[in-house]
């Protein structure tokens, strides 16, 4: 009876064409990561800072193969917990990468939060210190709760209309430099573009890493996208050719802009400033007064970022708690907004946390240790993913008609990602600090639901029902 009370649900409507699917990948690519870590990036590798986001670019582009691989294959919702529990049929490991993914959304979220309150600030053209940045952070985050519980859904035509304002943002980079670059004079410095600079500490390998690892923040999103398969109109034909052309619009436009920053800017400079992409602006054209647009176009561009990885983040945790693999309560529903109210401020919570954690121990270096976290955990997700579609390659009952990767790519790929993952990489120590509270958070609330279901008569989880939660951060 109850199989076929779910048979008998009606499927997510598919609304997504090639173009729309297109503009929803861009849009969930284009964010935080290239407006808020040039600068960052560059002080790795001084004005090659093009050559970290090219790598990105690589690793991100053969992760999407295998990525391209399931969603043909398992055209549903639910991304990488649905790869992992088809591939491994652990209940703990299927909960380990959903919850994963939702610490990514939300570390993501909060560097985003970060990112607006030093753009606000620099728009305004005032400053109250740390503890203004701190408190304009977390009153944005306030704000992104209380969209999320009054129940504002993102629509498609929502996703458009932000992403032709991030896609604006960047253009407006690349058309001052470009411009300046006909002008001539003394803004413009090619040769810092092909100077390599790396700390005392670090040979060229690693600088670049390190750098990678950094950069890798900027290409995340593109995962998303296999969470729209049900709403997709024949996402078997559709995706392969979308998801990449999505990456490497992406691509192209990271590497541009890095080009423009390192030719217009010092390193220094770059590295000092939080809005590194308004010092571009400010040095190419420092006539015009794009200087004070920009920094409320990437205000709005990453406000996009932020609810739409809350969003997610509390629609994953109200899921699981569904599933039972959560506490029961994080599943409450509000009686009249019909939100996972709970949920909702149980993310936030955690994302006030991460803002204020960063502040006391990592205040200088705060939007680079909360984005390389979120690469981090990602990058953890995606090593997964590219030993599944492996796994799964065995599963000859599933569509018959999907995309295959090369099996080669799906090796480069977890070997890539997992040593991006390494300390070896380069990456410092706080950001595997607040990747292991957060992971080490999730265990103790597996272990306290696993302790409330046997206390209740539940015996087991219902994980095989991971197709029901939706996952994934911008």
């Amino acid at each position: 009876m109850a199989q076929a009370t779910v048979e008998e649900q009606p499927g997510l409507k598919r609304v997504m064409g090639p173009g729309l699917l297109l503009l929803f990948i861009v849009g969930d690519i284009l964010g935080t990561g290239v407006y808020a870590l040039t600068g960052d990036v560059a002080a790795e590798v001084g004005g090659a800072a093009w050559l970290p986001f090219l790598v990105a670019f690589l690793i991100a582009m053969v992760t999407a193969f295998s990525y391209l691989e399931l969603v043909t294959k398992y055209p549903q919702a639910a991304g990488a917990a649905l790869y992992a529990h088809k591939a491994f049929g652990i209940h703990f490991v299927t909960f380990l990468v959903a919850f994963i993914v939702m610490c990514s959304g939300i570390t993501s979220a909060a560097t985003a939060s970060r990112f607006f309150a030093s753009n606000f600030f620099k728009g305004f053209g005032f400053d109250w210190g740390t503890a203004g940045i701190v408190a304009v952070a977390v009153l944005f985050m306030v704000m992104v709760a209380a969209v999320n519980l009054r129940g504002v859904g993102e629509s498609v035509k929502l996703n458009v209309v932000l992403t032709i304002v991030e896609i604006t943002g960047l253009m407006l980079v690349i058309f001052v430099g470009f411009w300046a670059f006909t002008q001539g004079g003394d803004a413009v410095d090619f040769s810092r573009v092909i100077a390599f600079d790396t700390a005392e500490d670090k040979n060229a390998f690693l600088a670049v890493t390190t750098a990678t690892s950094l950069a890798f923040f900027a290409m995340v999103g593109f995962e998303d996208s296999v969470n729209m398969a049900e709403e997709t109109k024949d996402p078997v034909k559709i995706f392969p050719k979308m998801l990449l052309t999505g990456l490497g619009i992406a691509g192209v436009v990271y590497i541009v802009v890095a080009v423009v920053a390192v030719a217009l800017v010092p390193i220094g400079t770059l590295e000092a400033s939080e809005t590194p992409l308004v010092e571009v602006v400010k040095a190419g054209a420092p006539g015009l007064p794009i200087e004070k647009i920009l920094p409320f176009i990437s205000m709005f561009a990453v406000a996009n970022t932020a609810l739409i990885n809350m969003l997610m983040a509390s629609r994953l945790i109200y899921g699981m708690a569904k599933q039972h693999v959560l506490p029961p309560v994080l599943g409450t529903v509000h009686p009249s907004r019909r939100t996972p109210w709970v949920a909702i401020l149980f993310t936030t919570s955690i994302a006030f946390g991460l803002i204020l954690y960063v502040t006391a121990f990592a205040n200088d270096e705060a939007i680079s240790t909360l984005g390389g976290t979120t690469s981090l955990l990602l990058l953890a997700v995606f090593a997964v993913v590219n030993v599944a579609v492996l796994v799964l390659r065995k599963d000859v009952q599933a569509n018959g008609h999907h995309f295959r990767t090369p099996t080669w790519l799906p090796w480069v790929g977890f070997v890539a990602s997992a040593y991006l993952v390494l300390p070896l990489s380069g990456r410092p120590l706080q950001q595997y600090v607040l990747a292991i509270a957060l992971v080490v958070l999730g265990v103790l609330l597996f272990g306290l639901t696993v302790a409330i279901n046997r206390a209740v008569g539940i015996t087991s989880t219902r994980m095989v029902d991971v197709e029901d939660i939706d996952s994934g951060p911008k």
